[in-house]
Parts: structure tokens; C-alpha cells; sequence
């Protein structure tokens, strides 16, 4: 087991690493509110990274598809280099779906077993407020026929039973719904 170690930033000034994964549907706003949170976090001297699922999956996992297993190897990917980050002082934003809940479990122990701190974020957005924001157009390729296996359509999501927090951003600003997962983070000694 390998300690979560505070590590000094450019200023000087001591951080705790700390993984925020943010779940939920796709256009649930969790990438949005990940980029709000770490512009509030590195305004504060935090180091912070944001792990986009698109990027990753364009960058890291390329050669991955969108079977079970393709995903949960596309979410132990992601959650051992959110890991490796927070062991070294880096906040890491996770807003990538992670449908399956087993996965979302085995980087929470991945964290535990390291000492890195850990907080699960569901954005349960519902899936009517997310096929109007539609903001890949992934609702309209699938009600057209066009892509199938979309998640919390025809692809199953599990959502938490018990995050850290539930966020429902269709009732609240980005910025409201940034400062509930700051909140929870300051709580905890993280920010």
C-alpha cells in the first residue's frame, strides 16, 4: 500500500491529491462541471488535471469498443492513471460515464488499497433532460437507427446506490452544481 503524500505546488503551498470521478448519462453536464470545478480549484493553487472520456478514449484507449468489457477496461485504465495522479498531489477530474458499477468499485478500491482519496459524483441528470441537451447528437443518431449501445438507452447504466454526492444539474447552474462538489471536497480536507 502506497500513502496518499502531500506534495508542494509552484506557490509552495501543500496539496492533497484527490480523485473526483463524476458519473452519469452522457450530456448528464459532467464534463461541464468538471472544467467549472477545476477552474475554481487552480484559482486556489490546486494542481488539477481533467481526465475527459473523449479525449482518453481518443488518446488512451483508442482501440477500445463499447462492450462490457471494452468499458470496464476503458474505466480501469482511467482510474489507474487517476490513481497515479493523486498519489502525487493532483486533483483529478474523472467525468467519464462508467456505466457498470463493478467497474466504478474496483478504482474505488484501487484508491483505497493506495491511500489516495476517492470521491464518487453521480450527476444523475435524467435521461429525458439529457436527450433534449443532446450535446453530441448521440440521442438523435440513436432514435435515428444510426448508432446503437448508447448508455441508459439501449445500454444499461447503474447508477450509484450510494455516491458521495448526487448532483441534479437540471435543477441547479454549473457553477451551483461546481460549488456542491467543492463543498463536499473542502469538507473532506481536500480543497
Amino acid at each position: 500500500m502506497t500513502a496518499t503524500v502531500p506534495v508542494t505546488n509552484q506557490e509552495n503551498q501543500v496539496t492533497t491529491g484527490a480523485t473526483v470521478w463524476l458519473t452519469g448519462l452522457p450530456s448528464a453536464g459532467k464534463t461541464t462541471i468538471a472544467y467549472e470545478l477545476a477552474n475554481r480549484l487552480r484559482e486556489e493553487g490546486h494542481l488539477v488535471e481533467v481526465l475527459d472520456g473523449d479525449e482518453i478514449r481518443e488518446f488512451l484507449t483508442a482501440g477500445l469498443g463499447f462492450s462490457r468489457a471494452d468499458r470496464h477496461t476503458n474505466v480501469q485504465r482511467i482510474g489507474f492513471l487517476a490513481d497515479l495522479l493523486a498519489r502525487n498531489g493532483v486533483k483529478v477530474l474523472v467525468p467519464v460515464i462508467a456505466p457498470y458499477a463493478d467497474s466504478r468499485e474496483a478504482v474505488r478500491e484501487r484508491h483505497t488499497a493506495s491511500g489516495a482519496a476517492y470521491v464518487e459524483v453521480h450527476v444523475a441528470t435524467p435521461v429525458e433532460v439529457c436527450s433534449v441537451r443532446d450535446v453530441k447528437g448521440l440521442y438523435a443518431k440513436q432514435a435515428a437507427g444510426e448508432i446503437s449501445g448508447l448508455t441508459g438507452v439501449d445500454d444499461p447504466y447503474e447508477a450509484p446506490v450510494n455516491p458521495d454526492l448526487r448532483i441534479e444539474s437540471q435543477d441547479q447552474t454549473v457553477q451551483e452544481s461546481a460549488a456542491l462538489v467543492h463543498k463536499l471536497l473542502t469538507e473532506r480536507g481536500l480543497a
